[in-house]
Formats: structure tokens, sequence, C-alpha cells
């Protein structure tokens, strides 16, 4: 006889599976799993927080550009990409930002699966190490033989922008290399690879059955 009073599977970190890329498992507890490649250069991350979601909203794309400049800020990160994307049928935030090291850029890919009650986390964390620079040099050089950026007597013009929004003339910015057509010209990239992987999270992501059912975030 079926059981009608079948206990409901618990909501856990274990909820959602993704591809690891026989990466190695660094960390392992009830709010973190975290893998790392070989060379422990990269670092893939699953966080399960069993609280409320502090993201303002999922459904106004404009106002979470502005809430995740606000919280750059007093980071000294940039933008290189929010929006709302789909994974198999859940509302996620997906950013890709950038935050400078000594020498070049640490590059922070994420996606933020918020429920009523809960939220999961994906992150891949990429720095640049070794040369740094190289792509944004390559691409300047192209880009200036073309004219399309420029050397002024304030800097360079036509080479940092915000994404978004072209008022925003501070802080750190996108530059034009750092854009993804130029992803097949520079594989290795830390900004390449952590597009690539994403993709391939995106493909194969799996949501648990008991997440069916979970209140979704409604703000």
């Amino acid at each position: 006889m079926m059981n009608l009073f079948r206990k409901k599977k618990k909501i856990d970190i274990n909820s959602i599976t993704i591809p690891t890329f026989n990466w190695v498992l660094r960390q392992k507890n009830e709010g973190l799993y975290q893998w790392s490649n070989k060379e422990e250069t990269k670092a893939l991350s699953v966080n399960f927080f069993n609280i409320p979601p502090d993201l303002p909203t999922i459904n106004n794309t404009e106002f979470l550009r502005k809430f995740y400049r606000e919280r750059l800020k007093n980071s000294q990160g940039g933008i290189i990409e929010v929006d709302v994307v789909d994974l198999s049928g859940f509302k996620a935030v997906k950013t890709i930002m950038k935050f400078p090291q000594n020498p070049g850029m640490v590059y922070l890919s994420s996606y933020t699966i918020p429920f009523k009650d809960y939220s999961f986390v994906i992150k891949i964390q990429a720095p640049e190490v070794g040369v740094s620079g190289v792509r944004d040099s390559v691409i300047f050089n192209k880009l200036l033989a073309k004219g399309e950026v420029n050397f002024v007597d304030e800097g360079i013009e036509n080479w940092f922008y915000d994404p978004y929004d072209a008022t925003i003339t501070d802080g750190i910015r996108m530059n034009k290399s750092e854009q993804e057509i130029y992803d097949e010209e520079f594989p290795e990239h830390p900004l390449s690879v952590s597009r690539k992987l994403f993709r391939q999270v995106e493909k194969e992501i799996k949501f648990g059955k008991e997440l069916y059912d979970t209140p979704k975030f409604e703000k």
C-alpha cells in the first residue's frame, strides 16, 4: 500500500548537483562544497544558505545591476555581467565580476539560485596567473589601429565602460578585451575558462525533486 505519509526529503546542499570537471574536492560541509583544479589556480564551489535570500529582487534586472554596482564600490570590483537566467526551469542571477590583484585581475563568476527560504550559490574563482595583461594588450592594439580606442589627455578613450550604462565613467569597469567575442582567441584566459565552464554548468545542473515543490523567491 502506498505510504500517504512519506516524509518529504530535506532540502540541503545535495539538492542540486553540478559538473565538477574532475577537480579535487578540497572542502565539504553542510553549507559548502569546494573543488580546485590540479594546479590549484581555479576554484569551484557550491554554497547552501538555509536562510531567506538577501537579494532585493529577481524580477527587475536593472535594479539588480544597480544593487551589485553599489556592493562592489567598497571592494573596488567591476561588473562584466549581471543578468537573470533560466537554469532548468529555475530563475537564477548570473554575475561575472572582476577584482584587482597584483598583478592582473581575479574573475568571480556566480549563479545565485534563490528560493523563498533558502538559496544556492555556485561560484568559479579564476585569477590571472603568470604573465597577465596579454589579452588586454593584444586587443587594445588592434582597436587602436582601427581607431576604435584612442589616447587622450585624460588617459584612454572608449576602452573602459559599464556594460549596461554608458553614463557611468568612474570606478573599476569592464574593458573591451573582456567581451565574450574574444574568448575563442584567448581560450586559456581565466575569463574565457570561466565562461566555458559555466556553459557546461548550465547544461548539466540538476535539481532534486524536492525543489520543484519548494516556494519560489518572488520579489
